[in-house]
């Protein structure tokens, strides 16, 4: 499940750590801009195994698990999601930023600071201030 999610927003990036992009995204398209109660353990027949598959609810509930109880959590909306993973893959196969943002239906300015973010991250000799 490594990798870095970091494009995706608010707790998808938690969600895909731990159960994958495609579940994240899943999630985030079914759920995406409501807020949802994540149990400490999904059964066979719970929306969230339904949506995910049964081993990623499992990490998922895993991850997410307060003191053996679930929790309620805002699911950030689909389509910032999978804009910001087009936007991450156009980048990385060479598209410029303007060629990029079109492709992914992002802002030119969001291509520009994705680009710098990906090269920071890239480059060992950059330090994080953060």
């Amino acid at each position: 499940m490594a990798g870095d999610h970091s494009y995706l927003p608010g707790i998808l990036v938690e969600i895909a750590e731990v159960a994958g992009i495609d579940a994240a995204l899943k999630l985030a398209a079914e759920k995406g801009g409501q807020t949802v109660y994540i149990p400490s353990h999904a059964s066979d027949d719970h929306w969230l195994t339904a949506t995910v598959g049964w081993d990623a609810a499992a990490r998922i509930c895993d991850h997410l698990r307060v003191r053996n109880t679930g929790g309620r959590f805002l699911i950030p909306i689909a389509r910032e999601a999978s804009a910001r993973r087009a936007l991450v893959k156009a980048l990385e196969s060479g598209a410029s930023a303007r060629q990029a943002a079109a492709a992914s239906g992002c802002h030119e300015r969001t291509a520009y600071r994705t680009r710098a973010r990906l090269r920071r991250r890239k480059d060992p000799r950059q330090g994080d201030l953060f």
